[in-house]
């Protein structure tokens, strides 16, 4: 069972901005309802291409699963696909569109594919996608504009 969802929100910030924060990883625990985040391979410039998370997912236990990591050219944005998962996720896609709509300010698109290790209604699904974008896409904004 799968659920694809998508939002946007404006940030004030620039995409360079916004691009320090999202890749950041072993800051995620900080702001980013993540228990832990490793980068275990880094890329050109030092960007993580490969990092394993550990998260608590409500009412369907804990999840651990390694993302790999590809970049859009400038501060456009970034993708993940899962390289291995265990427990209430089983696989993770998804991507961070990023439009400059001036100096310091960005449009941030966050798109996220999850399919459950688990059973559950379509209603469910379809609410937790939603409920993990809004948040991300919350925590992000507070996180790049407050610092």
């Amino acid at each position: 069972m799968s659920e694809l969802a998508e939002d946007s929100t404006v940030i004030e910030a620039s995409a360079a901005e916004v691009m320090d924060v999202i890749t950041d990883y072993e800051a995620y625990p900080e702001w980013a309802e993540v228990k832990s985040a490793t980068v275990l391979e880094r890329g050109t410039g030092e960007l993580a291409t490969k990092v394993a998370f550990e998260v608590d997912v409500p009412i369907l236990g804990k999840a651990a699963y390694t993302l790999a990591y590809q970049y859009a050219p400038g501060d456009a944005g970034l993708s993940w696909t899962t390289v291995e998962a265990r427990g209430a996720v089983r696989d993770i896609r998804g991507e961070y569109l990023l439009t400059e709509l001036g100096r310091h300010q960005t449009q941030v698109t966050y798109r996220l594919y999850v399919e459950l290790g688990i059973l559950m209604p379509g209603i469910v699904r379809t609410q937790g996608a939603k409920r993990v974008i809004e948040n991300a896409l919350e925590h992000l904004k507070r996180r790049v504009e407050l610092g």
